[in-house]
């Protein structure tokens, strides 16, 4: 009989991965252990914690493959059609219409609550999603789409908003966070960043609405 061929750590961790996507966004986040993610994948929790050092991570490890697997800065990234201001736009749309990676972000509100798991997720923001926000910009600013003298402090404060809009963060109503949003909106156009059209603020409304929701508005 043959033996059972064993997997690498790497390929545990993967099924370990795709079994908790498939899991959160059927059951919630909340909802799911670590039992029924390792039940699924068919191993015992021993392997759990050689690949994780606890649900968090794998929810914060899931977020991270998620963009990476359909990154839309990628998505945007040489066409020749559009100006910085439009890809930048266009991305925007791309990653709302990415209903599993919303889905699961929404799912991940409540843990930015751990001051560790926050100071991880805006440490990779900051890593990976700086120097592309800086790229577009810069272009935009060379093709004229984009008029301001801030790029560098722009591509910095983007990959924060959202942790500012988040209540599990920023405690807020979701009378507040709208609020916050319309700031948001003023001082990125007054920057010569008016990212947001009609389709772009329904969007965010309403996710905003969820996220008040989801993350509590404890003071």
């Amino acid at each position: 009989m043959a033996r059972p061929v064993k997997k690498t750590p790497e390929e545990w961790r993967k099924e370990i991965l795709n079994a908790a996507q498939n899991l959160f966004i059927s059951k919630g986040y909340e909802e799911t252990s670590i039992s029924d993610i390792m039940d699924m994948v068919g191993g015992a929790k021993g392997m759990f914690y050689r690949c994780f050092q606890s649900k968090e991570e794998v929810m914060y490890a899931l977020g991270n493959q998620m963009f990476f697997e359909d990154n839309p800065f990628e998505a945007v990234n040489g066409r020749d059609d559009l100006n910085g201001l439009q890809k930048i736009r266009s991305l925007l749309a791309v990653n709302q219409s990415d209903a599993k990676r919303n889905q699961i972000n929404m799912q991940a509100i409540p843990i930015l609550k751990d001051p560790h798991i926050l100071a991880a997720a805006v440490g990779e923001n900051r890593r990976v999603l700086t120097p592309l926000w800086l790229e577009l910009l810069e272009e935009g600013k060379k093709d004229g789409s984009i008029k301001t003298e801030y790029t560098k402090e722009l591509s910095e404060l983007l990959p924060l908003i959202n942790f500012w809009l988040m209540p599990s963060v920023f405690p807020a109503t979701e009378e507040e966070l709208l609020h916050k949003y319309h700031f948001v909106i003023e001082i990125l156009d007054h920057m010569g960043l008016p990212l947001y059209d009609d389709d772009t603020m329904s969007f965010t409304k309403k996710f905003i609405t969820d996220i008040a929701e989801k993350g509590g508005n404890e003071q």
